[in-house]
């Protein structure tokens, strides 16, 4: 095989491995019963799975424009995928629509008995 056919197979991996994460985070976000189990579904294997898919572009492709183009959708997916869940997870637990007998550590235990505007 030629290193063509080699890079052709790899990146169809990649587009399969991908793929298969992101079904994965939806089937996540359908199943799971709680906010946070649900926001672990929605980051950790969509930003992989989008990670895994830009690569097998990239090869597929293989071009420096894509390459360059590529960069920055991963890059921004890595920066603002932790900085929503976390987010969302705050106000869920702002809100009290999480499990807590499932938390096995609250650290935000304190600043719940105390309101944010009272100084202490």
């Amino acid at each position: 095989m030629t290193i063509d056919a080699w890079l052709d197979l790899s990146a169809l991996i990649l587009i399969l491995a991908g793929a298969i994460l992101c079904l994965t985070a939806a089937i996540g976000l359908l199943r799971f019963r709680d906010v946070l189990t649900r926001l672990h579904a929605a980051t950790k294997p969509q930003v992989l799975g989008l990670i895994l898919i830009c690569l097998a572009i990239a090869l597929s492709l293989r071009s420096w424009p894509v390459v360059a183009f590529l960069v920055p959708i991963v890059l921004i997916q890595l920066a603002t995928a932790p900085l929503s869940a976390h987010m969302v997870g705050r106000q869920a637990y702002r809100n009290g629509t999480i499990d807590e007998p499932s938390l096995i550590v609250d650290e935000l235990a304190d600043s719940r008995r105390t309101p944010p505007a009272a100084g202490g």
